[in-house]
């Protein structure tokens, strides 16, 4: 059996998360369907992560044990053709048989985009969340996501419904970028707000509420300093709300020197 790698883009619109679920349409149930179409085998994948409904991946990675004699770099073209259009195979590598994509994972990165225009963007408007008004202190926002980075107990920013254990997680970096390329002259439009947090792991819903908090201090709702007090009160009903899905993507899983560049 060989065991292969490789990463998916997909948007999640459409789709109850990338997980398969007792109930509803998945991206891993469109992967392993498009697999056994093409190689009569039921695959088991393995993926570096989940994703809740609704949220988006640009490099999701994942792995499975095939018998089949395909070459490592034909898959993405062959699958490709048998999956919808709103996901996309692109690379695909063969890896030892250890290999295991969720164990094996170094760091990831998420984005969560804001529209901080007055007019949503029609043709990106299913994975942006649009934000019109107030006028948002992105420097306070900024200020804000600098007391999060390190390693802390997270459980104001993890979903009531975590099923974990140990809510500690480390967070490597957490910055702002805003894209003013959209703003329209002589208005108050701020452009595309785009959030990244990178961590070894992260909780159910973390990087949304993460978001919908940091929102509450950019509207000028709370002090940048509170999402320490936020954080260090371990406390989900100290945090604000969480954050639409749609917003949200799967940036990029590191892995180091295993995989190839």
């Amino acid at each position: 059996m060989r065991n292969l790698c490789m990463t998916v883009a997909y948007d999640g619109t459409n789709y109850n998360g990338f997980q398969t679920q007792p109930i509803g349409k998945t991206v891993q149930d469109e992967l392993e369907a498009s697999i056994l179409a093409l190689t009569g085998e039921k695959p088991k994948i393995i993926a570096s992560g989940r994703t809740d409904a609704g949220v988006h991946a640009y490099a999701q990675v994942f792995n499975f044990h095939t018998a089949s004699f395909i070459p490592a770099d034909r898959w993405p073209l062959a699958l490709n053709a048998r999956l919808p259009q709103d996901i996309v195979l692109t690379r695909s590598w063969e890896v030892p048989p250890e290999f295991n994509s969720r164990h094996a994972a170094k760091r990831k990165t998420y984005r969560y985009t804001i529209n901080a225009n007055r007019y949503p963007d029609v043709f990106q408007r299913h994975m942006q969340f649009h934000h019109p008004a107030p006028k948002l202190d992105i420097e306070a926002m900024s200020e804000g996501l600098r007391h999060l980075v390190g390693t802390y107990d997270f459980t104001s920013f993890a979903s009531r419904h975590s099923q974990k254990t140990n809510h500690v997680r480390t967070l490597l970096e957490a910055r702002i970028e805003v894209d003013r390329s959209t703003c329209r002259p002589g208005t108050a439009d701020q452009g595309f707000i785009h959030i990244f947090l990178t961590g070894t792991g992260f909780l159910q819903h973390m990087v949304r509420i993460i978001t919908g908090t940091l929102l509450q201090v950019g509207e000028g709702k709370r002090d940048p300093g509170e999402m320490k007090t936020i954080l260090l009160a371990c406390d989900r009903a100290a945090a604000g709300p969480t954050a639409v899905g749609k917003g949200l993507a799967l940036w990029n899983v590191d892995y180091g020197d295993l995989l190839p560049e």
